[in-house]
């Protein structure tokens, strides 16, 4: 179970009540009444513990479970031990996630504002919020209802934040107009210059970057991450997207709703990216880039062109995952020659 030290746990929950939260139906002979004390992976849950399964690779994992409850889908269902009671649904990651949201909620912050903050008389700070110490927030900011800042984090002039919004220590915000129940963690910079000069063979001249940073609702962004404002127009996070560690977001990038970028990769400046495209560890994107809606980017796929919606790539230069595919087999097969 999570350690006590860190972690509160909420509870315990009917399988009723369990059921209800993770949207799943009851097995074969479930009882609703039984008591379920904690969430568990499959391979540390007990009698009372609830866990799950979402990969066919962890079948093993199941089928030895001592897990009391289970959330599995209904095909794998007539895999389970004989004691192993289940809730059945087709998203039993979700279902999890929810439970465990359950069993583990996020608490709500403490009122206050630590005496060595230094928070600008010039700046609207929402009713519930609890600024830690070192905090600096600048003139005319905006600070929504019931935000957590963290120790040493700097909140620039002008930036706006939404309700409900989780901001972790040594954060540095400028330019930016976020939305709500946005997460940010430890170390993200936001609103920093972009990269932009005009280059010459005698000098270098740096071009100023007079865009902000636009973020919407219920983004979540990874530790060491940084997005520059934009140049002219904004850098732009559409709602829903979650972004890793270690992610460079360069000026004037749009992305679009519900994206998933995975840590270490590189976004060049003024690229546009859709809705619900998911980029691989350690990708890289050339500027003045096009991708489409639904787009699938291999780890360390290097892109250099326009991607058109709903495909999937891999490789350098990236190409679509056949072709790809393709060539690293012929490669192995003339390496064996």
């Amino acid at each position: 179970m999570p350690d006590p030290r860190f972690f509160s746990v909420a509870g315990p929950f009917s399988l009723q009540e369990v059921a209800e939260i993770s949207r799943a139906e009851l097995g074969k002979g479930a009882d609703p009444e039984i008591v379920i004390s904690d969430v568990a992976p499959l391979d540390e849950a007990g009698p009372g513990e609830i866990s799950f399964l979402d990969n066919k690779l962890y079948l093993s994992l199941f089928t030895e479970s001592r897990a009391g409850v289970c959330l599995v889908d209904p095909g794998l269902a007539s895999k389970a031990s004989s004691h192993m009671t289940l809730l059945l649904t087709k998203e039993p990651c979700h279902g999890f996630a929810r439970v465990a949201d359950a069993f583990y909620p996020e608490p709500a912050p403490e009122p206050a504002t630590a005496p060595s903050a230094s928070v600008s008389d010039r700046a609207a700070i929402g009713e519930g919020c609890r600024i830690e110490p070192g905090v600096v927030i600048g003139a005319g900011a905006e600070i929504g209802r019931r935000c957590r800042i963290g120790a040493n984090t700097v909140i620039g002039g002008g930036v706006v934040l939404g309700d409900d919004c989780r901001i972790g220590p040594s954060v540095t915000l400028s330019y930016l107009i976020a939305g709500s129940r946005v997460i940010i963690h430890p170390g993200v910079r936001i609103g920093q210059d972009g990269f932009g000069f005009a280059l010459g063979e005698k000098q270098h001249i740096k071009v100023p970057q007079l865009g902000r940073v636009r973020i919407g609702d219920d983004v979540e962004i990874g530790a060491n991450t940084t997005i520059d404002r934009g140049a002219a127009s904004d850098t732009v996070i559409g709602g829903g997207c979650k972004i890793d560690n270690l992610v460079q977001i360069g000026h004037n990038v749009r992305l679009g709703r519900n994206c998933v970028v995975v840590s270490q990769v590189g976004i060049s400046g003024s690229t546009m990216i859709g809705d619900s495209v998911m980029l691989g560890g350690q990708v890289g994107l050339a500027g003045h880039l096009r991708i489409g809606d639904g787009v699938r980017i291999a780890a360390r796929g290097g892109v250099m062109r326009d991607i058109d919606a709903g495909t999937t790539v891999g490789g350098f230069p990236a190409v679509p995952m056949r072709e790809w595919l393709r060539g690293v087999a012929f490669i192995k097969r003339m390496s064996k020659r």
